[in-house]
């Protein structure tokens, strides 16, 4: 049993992780506005042109893309390793509901995208792209509720996103990896070997995990494996120094808590609205309602709204019906339809996913009207039915 001390500083941790991605989210919803304004204003021009722009070896986009988003992909792994050693995932008993209701929110919505574009297997490639939920703007939806949404939904809806995310990691690794630099890759694999031993050697500095976590992201990068992929690989190795019983403060001295603290902010509100604002942008000269009926536009879209709502609220409803597990505390079966909805919103994770799939900036622009319509659509019936129903006493 946990101490009381213990208990606060799990509370803490978790409501400032909360209240950091839901204001990110907010102030996420405001920056899409704003890159689709400005796609379709006068100055559309100067911002397509912008991001082609080449600034040593890489492009304005790639830049933000791959090394920018980086960090996204560093704070996410470390998310993920502390929930599963320190957090809300931390037991087996915790992570079977969002555990499976994640992996049930991603098999549905890849199985209507396959569906809507079966005939078509170049567009296949994006089976993945509406797998994910993008957990800030999620928790910035649901965090318009105050307290008639329990606080164990929420909890609920940031373990998911963050297994989520954990699965999208494995997706890109898996399926999204062009051509392999072997060499590269042996060094990428060195270069963690020596994170290995130095976090053996109890190195509690963060500077030697940062500095050779330059020289994995530029082996990793050369490798073909998407480079985004070492702040995961990164983040692994960051030591999470578990003392039970001891004050909070003690627990915010390990590499991992600080490093994740020194992350929050700056990856909610500047680097992941940069990347929204470079690639939300999507232009609506020249296109016609038929867009929206184009097999790629609604396989994302549905794959979103309806496969994550039927994903997320079947294998929560099947679990419980077979007595695995319970509805989060005084949640309704109203409201987790609701959070099963919002789980539809995918801008972030969805658009890099699309990206990483397709080449063609005409087909991006299908994914992205897929992401913006499934996502927006996701985020409006979530919120409807949370604002219907109410908790349980």
């Amino acid at each position: 049993m946990s101490s009381p001390i213990s208990a606060g500083r799990i509370r803490s941790t978790l409501r400032h992780f909360l209240d950091n991605e839901a204001s990110g989210g907010l102030f996420l919803m405001a920056v899409a506005l704003a890159a689709i304004v400005t796609a379709n204003s006068p100055v559309a021009e100067a911002y397509f042109r912008a991001l082609h722009v080449y600034i040593g070896p890489l492009s304005l986009q790639h830049w933000i893309n791959d090394a920018l988003m980086a960090l996204f992909f560093l704070l996410v792994g470390l998310e993920i390793k502390r929930e599963m050693l320190d957090g809300q995932l931390s037991s087996w008993s915790r992570r079977i509901l969002p555990g499976a209701a994640a992996l049930g929110g991603m098999i549905f919505p890849a199985m209507f995208y396959i569906g809507f574009n079966s005939e078509n297997p170049a567009a296949l490639r994006g089976w993945a792209i509406p797998t994910a939920t993008d957990i800030a703007f999620a928790l910035g939806v649901i965090s318009l509720f105050g307290s008639r949404v329990p606080a164990s939904l929420k909890i609920f809806l940031a373990a998911l996103a963050i297994i989520d995310d954990l699965g999208a990691v494995v997706v890109i690794a898996l399926f999204y990896t062009s051509d392999l630099d072997l060499l590269a890759l042996a060094g990428a694999v060195i270069v963690l070997a020596i994170l290995y031993g130095i976090n053996k050697s109890k190195i509690m500095a963060l500077w030697p995990y940062l500095v050779l976590g330059v020289v994995l992201w530029l082996l990793v990068f050369v490798s073909g494996i998407h480079a985004t992929l070492a702040g995961v690989l990164l983040a692994l190795m960051i030591p999470l120094k578990l003392t039970p019983g001891t004050p909070e403060a003690t627990h915010q001295e390990s590499p991992l808590h600080h490093l994740e603290h020194l992350l929050h902010k700056p990856v909610a509100f500047v680097v992941v609205p940069i990347f929204g604002f470079a690639n939300a942008g999507v232009s609506f000269a020249g296109a016609s309602m038929s867009i929206f009926s184009e097999p790629l536009t609604m396989g994302v879209a549905t794959g979103l709204l309806l496969g994550k709502l039927v994903g997320v609220l079947g294998t929560v409803a099947l679990l419980v019906k077979l007595g695995l597990a319970d509805l989060p505390a005084k949640a309704s079966w109203g409201q987790m339809t609701g959070v099963a909805a919002l789980c539809g919103i995918g801008f972030t994770m969805s658009l890099f996913i699309g990206l990483l799939a397709f080449d063609d900036p005409t087909i991006q622009d299908h994914v992205k009207m897929g992401i913006l319509l499934g996502s927006v659509a996701s985020g409006i019936v979530g919120a409807v039915i949370l604002g219907t129903f109410k908790r349980r006493a």
